[in-house]
């Protein structure tokens, strides 16, 4: 379904974010936070709730994560059903349109008990398609706070929340925040956002946050993958890459892919590109997310022929057992052609 026919979703949160409602200084002063989501980002995320003092009350598959925040003092819930009852906001960090699915509205999800949610404010940071984040806003306007929990509204809000900035990010506390959903939400969900990032930019109604984030990464897949394809081509041409990076900075072509997260092994410290590509953003998650760009792209009539190219590309990387490794090895994919092995001379190194 296209998104235009998700507009009445949006003018009704719209609406509501126009009345002038807002939080009562009670439920702004929250304590019990949930935590659901606690893999590479998700960890990062919540320990730095819990540096800011906050209390967390967290869940995920892994039972070892669980045990090991646990250990710093939070509370280990069963479901999401259990946090929901205990925390009075609630954040997921989630790798798929089904687990948010699941998490929130399927059973023993954070909204599957329908009346008196202890819950105000539920925020997903997951990168998920914009139908997804709509449907579980409308969703949420069907089921009912406790009494007094929630100033205005007798609903729980729900945002879309996702993030830009990776695992270096979520551990410095510096990511970027995209919302969607009404306004007052975003209001009320900033002192917990500034915990964890450093720009909290509000998009509009439900759904804008999560459209965001898939043409951020967009964009940011179709730069790393002319990055590395300029990168190739110079050593090929007999340029070093130590030195054509250095041009690129100082250019017309300069862009995160060449001056922060540079793709040749070698050239840049502390990247993955200089670890082997392990950690950071893997070619699975971001052949994940051109799909989604593609796809509403297809429901929206846009063209997206760059971003097909490079999702293809990024497929053949999973299909090579590179699914894992992080996204700017597609550095290895374009080189691969060279009859030797590329490298960085030590003396140009870093």
């Amino acid at each position: 379904m296209p998104l235009r026919a998700l507009a009445p979703c949006y003018r009704l949160l719209q609406a509501a974010a126009t009345t002038g409602r807002h939080f009562s200084s009670a439920t702004s002063a929250f304590q019990w936070i949930g935590f659901i989501g606690l893999g590479n980002m998700g960890s990062h995320m919540a320990n730095n709730l819990i540096k800011a003092g906050y209390r967390l009350v967290v869940h995920d598959i892994n039972d070892a994560t669980v045990q090991m925040f646990s250990e710093k003092g939070a509370i280990a819930a069963k479901s999401p059903l259990e946090v929901s009852e205990l925390a009075e906001v609630v954040i997921t960090m989630l790798p798929s349109a089904k687990a948010v699915s699941d998490v929130y509205m399927g059973k023993n999800g954070l909204l599957s008990k329908r009346d008196n949610l202890r819950p105000f404010l539920l925020i997903d940071a997951s990168t998920v398609d914009p139908k997804t984040s709509c449907t579980i806003s409308t969703f949420s306007r069907q089921c009912s706070l406790a009494e007094g929990r929630f100033e205005g509204f007798d609903h729980p809000i729900v945002l879309d929340s996702p993030v830009s900035g990776g695992v270096v990010g979520a551990q410095a506390g510096s990511l970027t925040f995209m919302v969607g959903g009404i306004e007052d939400g975003c209001k009320a969900a900033e002192p917990l956002l500034s915990c964890m990032g450093k720009n909290i930019l509000y998009c509009g109604a439900s759904g804008t946050g999560s459209a965001a984030k898939i043409c951020n990464n967009l964009a940011l897949a179709v730069s790393m993958a002319g990055v590395s394809e300029a990168l190739s081509l110079g050593q090929k041409l007999g340029i070093n890459a130590h030195t054509l990076t250095k041009i690129f900075n100082t250019s017309s072509s300069r862009c995160w892919s060449s001056d922060t997260y540079n793709p040749v092994p070698g050239v840049m410290k502390g990247v993955p590109a200089s670890r082997e590509y392990n950690g950071g953003f893997s070619c699975q998650l971001m052949k994940k997310d051109l799909e989604l760009a593609v796809a509403a792209a297809n429901e929206n009539n846009a063209l997206t022929p760059l971003a097909v190219q490079v999702k293809n590309m990024y497929g053949e990387m999973c299909e090579g057992g590179n699914g894992g490794k992080d996204f700017s090895s597609i550095f290895k994919l374009i080189y691969r052609g060279s009859s030797e092995e590329f490298s960085v001379p030590e003396e140009q190194k870093f």
